[in-house]
């Protein structure tokens, strides 16, 4: 079952920019030789580190956002795990917050489109005539 996941992995600052994209390119034709698809890949450039990861403290950010099952994810995670170039790396499953977001938009939509339909004039409302009182007599000393 193709699910959509999110890998974010850090390689070292000391890798030139062409090893980077030969390092991306070899986990992208890993994900489609084992039947999955790379629905984007984005290189987000060189960041400071929040700690020390391997005597680093910056490294080069890339984000790869792919559709495929649970064994090609797995292989994929030990290839990041054996290569010395990447320093960190996670994966996170995407699809079912799309599905939670989608929900929410519909939610919103309806209820915008509900708030943008004139409301129904109120009628205006019968009043009774209430009893008037009679003035009090005046008292006679």
């Amino acid at each position: 079952m193709e699910r959509l996941y999110e890998v974010m992995f850090i390689v070292r600052p000391d890798v030139a920019d062409e090893d980077v994209d030969k390092l991306v390119a070899g986990f992208e034709t890993t994900v489609t030789n084992g039947g999955g698809s790379v629905k984007s890949s984005e290189k987000m450039g060189r960041r400071k580190l929040a700690y020390t990861v391997r005597k680093f403290n910056d490294g080069n950010y890339v984000l790869l956002t792919i559709e495929a099952d649970g064994k090609v994810v797995a292989e994929l995670e030990r290839r990041l795990r054996v290569t010395e170039q990447v320093i960190k790396f996670i994966t996170v499953r995407i699809d079912e917050e799309e599905k939670r977001l989608a929900k929410v938009k519909a939610l919103r939509a309806s209820r915008k489109k509900r708030s943008a339909e004139p409301a129904p004039a109120p009628a205006a409302p019968e009043v009774e005539a209430a009893p008037v009182a009679a003035e009090p007599a005046e008292a006679t000393v």
